[in-house]
Parts: C-alpha cells; sequence; structure tokens
C-alpha cells in the first residue's frame, strides 16, 4: 500500500510539473495568429490616364467608377471586420496612397481624410463616420484628377521601392494592399531598365518583345523579360491586384501583365496576392469581401 501511495504522489508531482513547463514551438507562430485579427489595409489608386472615360470609354460601366465600386466593398469589408471584434479588441487601421501625390492639393486633402484608424477608443459614431468618408471622398478623388487632365501616370515601380514597407507594413497586423490598376506601369521618374528587365510595362513594350502568341511564357522565362525587384522580404505583405486591361490586339496580352506581376511579386516574397481583371464590381466583390474576412 505504501508503494502504491508513493507511485500517486510520484505521479501528481510529474503532472504538476508539466503543467508549469513554459510552452515551446516555432518562434513567431502565437504572434502571427494573434496578428491576423488586426487589420491594415492599404488601398494604392494608379491615377494614370487609364482613369479617363474619354479616352478608354466603356459602355457597360467606365472605369473610374468600377474603382468607386472596388473602394466601397473593401470599407465594407473592413467595417465589418471592425464590427465582428470587441471594441477593447480594437487596432485596425486603413488608408490610401498615391505615388506620386497629385499636384491637386484637394485631393491630398480627401486622402488625408481617408487615412482612419480604430482603437479601444472607437465609438460607433467613429464607424459610421468612415462609412460617410469612404462612400464620398473617393468619388470626388476621381472626378477632380478627370477634370484636372493632368495625368502624369503612376510609380507604382516607386512605391515598392521607396514606401511599401514604411507606409503599409505594420507589425502585429496582417497587412494588406489593394491595387486599382490596369496592370501596366510607367513614370518619367522610374523608367530604366537592367538587361531584359524593366521598371515599367506599356503596351508598346509588349509589342518590341513579341508576346504575342501561346509561347509567350516561355519566351519571358528564356530572355528574363520582366519587373526589376523593387523591394524584398515582403512576406508580411498581401497584396491583390484589382482592374487589369489590357490593350486589345493581342489575345495573349493580360496574360502577359498577370505573368510580369507574379514574376515580381514572388521575387519580392510577397506569396499571398490576387490579380483579378477589370470585371464588374459585382463579380468582384465576393472575392475583396472574402480576401479581406480571411474567409
Amino acid at each position: 500500500m505504501k508503494y502504491i501511495y508513493y507511485l500517486l504522489i510520484l505521479s501528481l508531482s510529474l503532472i504538476q510539473c508539466k503543467k508549469s513547463e513554459p510552452k515551446t514551438g516555432t518562434i513567431g507562430n502565437s504572434d502571427s495568429i494573434s496578428n491576423s485579427k488586426n487589420l491594415n489595409i492599404s488601398i494604392l489608386i494608379d491615377l494614370s490616364d487609364r482613369i479617363d472615360p474619354e479616352k478608354y470609354p466603356n459602355a457597360s460601366m467606365e472605369y473610374f467608377q468600377r474603382d468607386l465600386k472596388y473602394i466601397k466593398t473593401i470599407k465594407t469589408g473592413f467595417i465589418e471586420h471592425v464590427k465582428s471584434k470587441k471594441v477593447i479588441q480594437l487596432n485596425d487601421q486603413m488608408q490610401v496612397f498615391f505615388n506620386p501625390e497629385p499636384s491637386d492639393g484637394e485631393i491630398n486633402d480627401f486622402a488625408k481624410q481617408l487615412q482612419v484608424s480604430f482603437d479601444k477608443n472607437t465609438s460607433r459614431e467613429n464607424i459610421n463616420l468612415v462609412d460617410e468618408k469612404y462612400t464620398m471622398l473617393p468619388e470626388k478623388i476621381y472626378k477632380s484628377a478627370i477634370s484636372d487632365k493632368k495625368y502624369v501616370g503612376s510609380d507604382i515601380w516607386g512605391f515598392f521601392k521607396n514606401k511599401v514597407k514604411d507606409y503599409c507594413i505594420k507589425d502585429k497586423h496582417r497587412n494588406l494592399l489593394f491595387i486599382l490598376t490596369d496592370g501596366y506601369m510607367f513614370h518619367k521618374d522610374s523608367k530604366f531598365s537592367e538587361g531584359n528587365k524593366t521598371s515599367y510595362l506599356t503596351p508598346e513594350l509588349v509589342k518590341s518583345m513579341k508576346l504575342n502568341t501561346s509561347e509567350f511564357k516561355e519566351k519571358i522565362n528564356d530572355k528574363g523579360f520582366g519587373f526589376i525587384k523593387a523591394s524584398d522580404h515582403l512576406d508580411n505583405l498581401e497584396v491583390v491586384v484589382l482592374g487589369i486591361n489590357p490593350e486589345k490586339g493581342n489575345p495573349f496580352e493580360g496574360e502577359v501583365i498577370k505573368t510580369y506581376w507574379e514574376n515580381w511579386l514572388n521575387e519580392m516574397d510577397i506569396h499571398q496576392y490576387k490579380i483579378k481583371e477589370a470585371d464588374l464590381p459585382t463579380n468582384l466583390e465576393v472575392i475583396i469581401k472574402n480576401t479581406i474576412l480571411h474567409k
């Protein structure tokens, strides 16, 4: 009986020690789980002439109107995420960027108003105010840019080179960057090449490379065509590109654009991404919201 009694005492002691032992595992695992509860959403808008309804008209829905619907869906998904959390858990933010900044000071002021954040002091009135801002201000931005007609291109490459780490990545957050663009890249201040790689992509460049057959991927790989890597170690950034709009005449143009983007994002260690053509907003709504809500 004494022997059994000592065995019981020893077993209970071992169990207690086991409970008090610190848990071990891969560094960062617990952080990554908690980080996903906090959203940091950035929207980079390409305000080049792609949004000009006179130059690129579309009878079903103008491209700038599609952008506005995409932004509205992003906003809706973000607010749904915020409302799903307890107030004390709130640590979420959303902002809009352009690169370069438009010369119109009013547009830049609108963009500042679209930099919003929620924390434990957020009230329902704050949430409603964000809803109103993202309903009204984006339309003012697009209409102002279109009426101004001073399209200088969109320096997406330069944004990734100089700003994405500082502007779009926040510790202990799930970082999502939505890019509204037709997929082409061009800006006079970021136009250069290294071998067969470039910091830009235009319809003229695609034509000059003769990527107009079903073997375009093999040619891209063999010749080393693509975007010059602009940054690295961006594995904690997710990217969604919306609005790919290839020029007509080359049946493979859209796939060429997507291949350029896919290779570029992978080279910068971005492995979570989606690249979607300029479809009607109703067709992309579920994809956008599911991406934000992690479904």
